[in-house]
């Protein structure tokens, strides 16, 4: 069940069920209405093929086809994976509001939206995971992005790295 991927204005994924020219009125990047602002490092690296959970994937997929059904003629066929109730494409500013309402209602530390790659990456890093790899899984163009950017040091990351360079010398 292939997914093509295009960027939200938060970096994550606004992927299409199928490829092809996006719905009339938006743009390439599928959230934005037409004319929105391309954000930067979002390329050709975030709109390859992704390697997505396909169990995740079926679930989704069977759970639009619920909410087309009950839209009827409402429904706004886009072809986008992730949706409003009608089809249409999330608005952004929507996305941050119920993410907010969900980590209140959940008594989580209050992050944004966008943070969630930063602790994907970490994670990704923690779990000894390949840079290289790790960029894909992101959908960075440039690795120096991945490295620079979304994956930050830890005190345990470095107290293994003084054992091993510290091991060299006994």
């Amino acid at each position: 069940m292939p997914v093509v991927g295009g960027c939200l204005a938060y970096g994550g994924c606004a992927g299409r069920w199928r490829p092809g020219p996006p719905p009339s009125g938006t743009d390439a990047h599928a959230a934005r209405p037409a004319g929105g602002r391309r954000r930067a490092g979002c390329g050709g690296a975030a709109r390859r093929r992704l390697g997505v959970v396909r169990e995740a994937l079926e679930i989704q997929r069977d759970g639009q086809k619920i909410r087309r059904e009950e839209a009827g003629e409402d429904w706004v066929d886009t072809g986008l994976v992730f949706t409003t109730k009608s089809g249409r494409p999330i608005e952004p500013r929507n996305l941050a509001r119920s993410f907010a309402r969900i980590v209140a209602a959940n008594k989580l530390r209050p992050i944004r939206v966008h943070d969630l790659r930063h602790t994907a990456a970490s994670l990704l890093k923690k779990l000894g995971v390949a840079p290289r790899d790790a960029m894909e899984i992101l959908g960075h163009s440039r690795i120096s992005v991945t490295m620079e950017i979304y994956t930050h040091g830890d005190g345990e990351s470095r107290q293994d790295a003084i054992k091993k360079v510290n091991g060299l010398f006994e």
